[in-house]
């Protein structure tokens, strides 16, 4: 029976609606006549006997036991009385709404002047959860949101009998409840365009309406985080919010992202957002990944995080957003939510994934011209200049069949919610196991999470408690360069030679008695192997044990006045081994051929902890204060050992150890072996406080100030102890101001802010060290000069916001914003004087604006539910000023500089000059041309390179950083099924790839070929080169950057899924059963680049956009189960 009627609600609610709305002069509970006359029967049965008797429909939920029993006689009396006999005894309450009479528990006795926790569901007139709807406390500013199951648990203040429960959703109508006896209420809501008083996760954790905001904050609740399936779930969010570039590392599976908000701030200082979980930072930040030579990549601490312990995400773009973390702020925030235990019964939910990946975009080889060198006897081993071949003697060797391999993601999580009205507990434990799409390329993480919240006296006190553990182990994460990449030699592989005679790497040497590479085609200056070789023979294995703890407490000392606190630990312990193995490339072991053994060993602890006083106050019916005065410290503590060296092989005199032995004595006793140990420890103490003021619920004045005092600044060497960061904002909400507001306008907002916020300074600055010198064994005796007058990197910035609700479907949200970053802190390039290597200054001004649109819209019919996105971000960024009149310390002379090489790879280089751009890419070599601007050719057919001497003659290239970033989201549901798919758009930009460089010099791309094919290169307009004759000018050497520079925008279908959720009610209410397939990367709908030009080698600021045999990016294609018991 109780199965019956909670099918009923969920598909007679709509109905039920709709009759009373159509007759709303239906009698009322008071005046219909119930006759009854039963004795010791379950109350069940005498529920069924009055909906008979009635057009009422009782509602109830597990929690109330409809099988006791009970006696009742009465005849012809009003229904309203027989319901006050029935359950006047009892432990049940109830309330008539509409056609429908919903039974509750009765809320315990509470004791006068104690608040009692409502728990309850909101959801939609289908019976679907609704996720993120805000339950606010009518008059107060106590409330919260609900969860990925639509439930929510919140303390309502004395006296809770007469308290009003206000339930708001964008799309929906709003909903008020007297709370009365109940305890647990379930609200439906009904479809249209309302005024959204949603409550919204800000800064340090701290919850605030969102019609009070005046900056941007974007939220993304846990479905659509866990939907993605992405093993590092910051990738989750891109395309998903406005103004946000989110670029994945090629390192793979788990690899490091980089995420910039707002645009590149800063020359020297990292433009990556903030982290904060649970309202604590994450200071903890990814290491930067190889280059040029070193193809190592790197894991990001964030990506620790297990996805389905995520409640929600609140993306907080602009520096007055994140403006109460100070000196970290700039950049932006990230802010986490993690789920906690729920009151009621002990909940359950397993996931299981298996996902498949495979390279997405790859360049274009050929397989018809075989190896060797028809035009000069230059590296005839390794090129494939050679003839042209037969059905005989081709291979057909193809990179993406032969070498690369089908990836696969393991993933499983179990998760488990119980709690009481006094306590709650949450816990959970997830294994990701991935081997990647290159040979011995695995990653393997599992979590353990624990969490409870307990309330103390009378629910004033609050403490909640929480525990981590992290293990993650990965082997050969490569990203680019050339040193231990299989890439270089599995992509030039000579053409005319078999693939299936170096699948078999390694061969037995006799005389050294050890099995050595196999490599006929040498290393081609780059030192190329084997690639088979690279994947097992030359190791680099990492491991890492987390351990996270934090802690909060609060207390209600009055009902609008509380005290918190909190503190967090977080210890990492990594070990980082090296294992090359004799035979492998001298150049990568030290010249040794006995090969290569390195450990390095770290420790990272970061100890957080603050203290908050809360207040939440109304004055009248007007007026409104919310305000939170703190204090916090950090304290960030690095050490590192490392030992690394070849193993010693005789050549030098000393002694020869034994080859592929990995232990550290056997190393060689030289300068080539480094011994080194460092470290480094941080600390910050900060006071803060915010106010925001509201008036009639439309005007909204916010004020925050933090003061900073980070250890970056003591010693004697610096002037300034502290810094200062201000921000202001106003909102007002037009809605509520106009009168008569049109039918189709029914939430407009506009906003404004101003932040002056700062990027946190590099160790040393102000108080620098003398290095070790590792080939020397001694210290350097310069160090570079201390800077006295540090003054914060400040960044300034405004932004002014408008916020739609229109046309009952519509919503709207457009933001301008202006930045300007000045004190840029950063080496000139210019000598630091006698005894000093170099001196810091502070100059410059980069500055950054754009907008952020996000439109959306959201309908339903009957069964069919339609919601689309649109995302469009745009941003300019400028070099005001470098340095213009400077005073360098060290001399006391004053100085100017035109320009900064910030490096690059090869002749392609990044230049910062004034009027240009953070992402300007340059490049230093060029064809020569005779005096009608035509491609020199000499009388012997050949091409002629040069290098330019004038740096102000050098090409540009363009600038790497987008003009645009859109995306288009559409999610359809019907009944229990649901689709959706995302594309997404960047416009504007350059790449360089290097790699396909390296592909037309090795004669192994399809483009020389096709000039082979066609006779050769024809130049201008009618001068004919021979093929390897143009490829070995342009390709050769460093290459000549402006011939392999590309456009880097780029569509693709980034998102799609499909999936069906099997109610409890089909599986007799044992669980909930959703299967899903969801695609990641699945095609490429327009890119003129021969790589993805969303990925990236690091997450530092330059070396963006650069492609040197880049792993590829990833096609997933998975398949999920989710079961909630």
């Amino acid at each position: 029976m109780k199965m019956k009627n909670q099918a009923r609600v969920r598909f007679l609610l709509p109905v039920l609606t709709l009759v009373c709305c159509l007759f709303a002069g239906t009698a009322s509970a008071q005046s219909v006549p119930v006759t009854l006359r039963v004795s010791d029967a379950p109350l069940e049965q005498v529920l069924s006997a009055i909906e008979k008797q009635t057009t009422y429909l009782f509602v109830y939920d597990k929690n109330v036991d409809v099988a006791c029993r009970v006696s009742i006689d009465v005849k012809d009396t009003p229904l309203n009385n027989v319901l006050n006999t029935l359950f006047q005894s009892s432990d049940i309450a109830y309330a008539v709404e509409n056609t429908s009479i919903v039974l509750s528990q009765k809320a315990p006795a509470a004791q006068p002047g104690q608040p009692v926790t409502v728990t309850g569901k909101v959801v939609d007139a289908s019976g679907m959860p609704v996720i993120g709807a805000a339950v606010i406390v009518k008059g107060t500013t106590i409330g919260t949101s609900t969860g990925v199951d639509g439930d929510f648990s919140l303390q309502v203040p004395p006296p809770s009998a007469d308290a009003v429960l206000e339930i708001n959703y964008l799309g929906y109508e709003p909903i008020a409840q007297t709370v009365g006896s109940r305890t647990n209420i379930t609200f439906t809501l009904r479809e249209s365009a309302v005024d959204v008083d949603a409550v919204v996760v800000t800064a340090l954790g701290i919850k605030r309406s969102e019609k009070a905001l005046s900056y941007n904050v974007q939220q993304v609740n846990s479905e659509d985080i866990v939907a993605n399936k992405d093993v590092n779930f910051i990738n989750s969010l891109s395309g998903k919010v406005a103004g946000v570039t989110i670029n994945s590392s090629s390192g793979g599976v788990g690899s490091a992202s980089r995420v910039v908000m707002r645009g590149q701030k800063s020359i020297s200082q990292t433009s990556n957002a903030l982290y904060v979980i649970d309202g604590v930072p994450m200071f903890t930040t990814a290491r930067d990944g190889g280059t040029e030579f070193a193809s190592q990549g790197t894991t990001d601490p964030i990506a620790d995080i297990n996805p389905e312990d995520i409640e929600s995400m609140s993306v907080l773009n602009g520096a007055a957003a994140a403006a109460l973390y100070g000196s970290d702020a700039a950049n932006g925030a990230i802010v986490v939510t993690t789920k906690k235990g729920q009151v009621g019964q002990l909940s359950v939910t397993a996931t299981a994934g298996v996902e498949i990946m495979s390279p997405l975009v790859l360049p274009e080889f050929q397989n018809r011209y075989g190896t060797g060198n028809l035009t000069t006897p230059i590296n005839v081993a390794s090129y494939s200049w050679g003839k042209r071949l037969n059905r005989a003697n081709r291979y057909g060797y193809d990179p993406r069949e032969d070498y690369f391999r089908a990836g696969v993601v393991n993933s499983e999580s179990v998760s488990l919610s119980t709690g009481t009205e006094k306590n709650q507990t949450y816990f959970s434990a997830a294994a990701i196991n991935s081997d990647g799409i290159v040979p011995n390329n695995s990653y393997d993480r599992y979590n353990f999470t624990f969490r409870n919240t307990t309330s103390f006296l009378n629910d004033k006190m609050r403490l909640d408690v929480g525990a981590s553990y992290v293990l993650q182990e990965d082997c050969n994460m490569i990203n680019q360069g050339t040193y231990n990449n299989p890439l270089t030699g599995a992509y030039l592989f000579p053409r005319g030679d078999d693939w299936a005679d170096i699948e078999m790497y390694e061969r037995y040497d006799p005389i050294d008695k050890i099995s050595k590479q196999y490599w006929p085609m040498g290393d081609g200056s780059i030192t190329m192997q084997n690639p088979y070789w690279a994947n097992y023979r030359n190791l680099r294995e990492n491991r890492k044990d987390r351990y996270m703890l934090n802690a909060a407490l609060s207390y209600d000392i009055l009902d609008w006045l509380n005290v918190s606190g909190r503190i967090r630990l977080d210890n990492s312990h990594n070990t980082y081994t090296e294992k090359m193995y004799a035979s492998s490339n001298v150049q990568l072991t030290e010249q040794s051929a006995n090969g290569l053994y390195g450990v390095t060993k770290t420790m990272d602890r970061q100890v957080y902890g603050d203290a908050l006083l809360n207040i939440n106050k109304t004055f009248g019916d007007d007026w409104s204060l919310q305000a939170n005065i703190g204090a916090s410290f950090s304290d960030m503590k690095n050490d590192a050992l490392k030992i690394r060296g070849p193993i010693a092989d005789g050549t030098s005199g000393e002694k020869q150890g034994l080859a592929n032995v990995f232990n550290i004595q056997n190393l060689s006793n030289s300068t080539k072996t480094v011994r080194k140990q460092e470290g480094w420890r941080e600390q910050t103490q900060s006071i803060f406080a915010s106010a925001e003021v509201g008036y009639k619920g439309t005007y909204y004045l916010t004020l925050t100030g933090r003061n900073d005092w980070p250890s970056q600044l003591a010693g004697p060497h610096s002037n300034a102890k502290s810094f200062f960061y201000p921000s202001v904002g106003l909102s007002v909400v037009l809605s509520q101001l106009i009168p008569n507001m049109p039918e189709n306008l029914s939430y407009i907002k506009l906003r404004g802010s101003f932040a002056s916020v700062g990027v946190a300074f590099e160790r040393y600055i102000a108080n620098p060290l003398y290095s070790w010198n590792e080939s020397g064994l001694s210290w350097n005796t310069q160090t570079q000069y201390p800077a006295y007058h540090l003054k914060p990197e400040r960044t300034k910035s405004f932004e002014v916001g408008l916020t739609m609700r229109f046309l009952k479907h519509f919503n709207l949200d457009f933001t301008y914003y202006n930045s300007h970053t000045s004190n840029q802190t950063f080496d000139p390039q210019i000598s630091g004087g006698t005894g000093f290597s170099k001196i810091i200054i502070q100059s410059g001004n980069v500055r950054n604006q754009g907008i952020e649109l996000a439109l959306g819209y959201r309908n339903t019919w009957r069964d069919f539910t339609w919601d689309t996105n649109y995302t469009l971000s745009t941003n300019q960024n400028k070099i005001v000023s470098l340095a213009n009149n400077v005073i360098n310390y060290a001399t006391g002379e004053r100085f100017s500089i035109d320009r900064l090489n910030m490096g690059g790879l090869g002749d392609a280089l990044f230049l910062l000059q004034e009027g240009g751009t953070l992402g300007d890419l340059y490049s230093r070599r060029d064809l020569r041309y005779d005096e009608n601007n035509a491609i020199y050719i000499d009388e012997n057919g050949n091409v002629a390179t040069e290098t330019i001497q004038d740096v102000k003659k050098y090409v540009k290239l363009g600038s790497v950083l987008p003009d645009a970033n859109m995306s288009w989201r559409n999610d359809f549901r019907w009944k229990n099924l649901n689709f959706g798919f995302m594309v997404a758009a960047r416009l504007g930009g350059i790449v360089y790839s290097r790699t396909q460089a390296m592909l037309d010099q090795y004669g192994v791309s399809e483009a020389t070929a096709a000039a082979r094919d066609a006779g050769g290169v024809t130049l201008n307009g009618g001068d004919v080169v021979d093929a390897y004759t143009w490829y070995s000018a342009i390709a050769g050497g460093n290459s000549i950057p402006q011939f392999y520079t590309y456009s880097a925008t780029n569509v693709r279908l980034q998102e799609a899924s499909i999936g069906y959720t099997i109610p409890r009610e089909v599986l007799r209410n044992v669980c909930e059963i959703t299967v899903s397939i969801v695609g990641r990367n699945l095609w490429m709908l327009y890119n003129k680049a021969p790589f993805d030009p969303e990925s990236i080698a690091t997450t530092g600021n330059y070396y963006q956009g650069i492609d040197y045999f880049m792993m590829p990016s990833l096609r997933n294609v998975g398949f999920n189960l989710r079961f909630k018991f």
